[in-house]
């Protein structure tokens, strides 16, 4: 795979209550600047994302943010993202991220969050995409997920190889290096008798 270049990240509107939380949002904005990657985000100027854009931002960075015009309407939307592009659905937010980036990361968020994360996550399961895909596991947040999966696959309903795709590290510098030599599969998302 190409090295990356664009990374759509998802996040939290909101800080949430561990300060650790915030301090890796400003790293992964920090770590892609540095590293040349556009960072494509959900385009506000409040909680994990702003401090993810902020970073990015204040490296040089270059940020595209999209985000719906009802939100805009909220007076939510990050005024210094020089790329800010203004959708008119979450639907058309969402694919427009996914055909900017050519990979995406999960960090701390809430349902919003993980909604992002799991449709991307499905649309490689189903061959529409073959991008890496990584969760920041700050302090143990995505350990319940990591366990979800691994049931998902003792149970039957998730081949381990696509268990496999989505990455989990501790660490940003890590997920993106791990994310850099990963390879999506390409087989059937159907699991067969044969195996276990």
């Amino acid at each position: 795979m190409p090295a990356l270049s664009s990374v759509c990240v998802f996040c939290g509107s909101n800080s949430g209550a561990d300060p650790r939380y915030e301090a890796a949002a400003a790293t992964v904005g920090r770590t892609l600047a540095e590293r040349g990657m556009r960072l494509v985000y959900g385009g506000a100027r409040v909680g994990m994302m702003g401090v993810l854009a902020n970073a990015a931002i204040a490296a040089g960075g270059e940020v595209t943010g999209v985000i719906p015009r009802s939100i805009v309407d909220l007076e939510v939307a990050h005024d210094d993202v020089a790329d800010l592009r203004i959708v008119d659905s979450m639907h058309e937010r969402k694919a427009l991220m996914a055909d900017l980036a050519d990979a995406f990361v999960a960090l701390p968020g809430g349902i919003g969050t993980l909604e992002e994360l799991i449709e991307v996550y499905t649309w490689s399961q189903l061959g529409i995409h073959r991008k890496p895909m990584g969760v920041l596991n700050v302090n143990g947040y995505y350990d319940s997920l990591a366990r979800f999966l691994d049931d998902a696959v003792d149970a039957r309903f998730l081949p381990a190889q696509h268990r496999d795709v989505l990455i989990f590290e501790p660490h940003p510098e890590t997920l993106l290096a791990r994310m850099a030599g990963a390879q999506t599969p390409t087989a059937s998302k159907w699991l067969t008798e044969a195996e276990t």
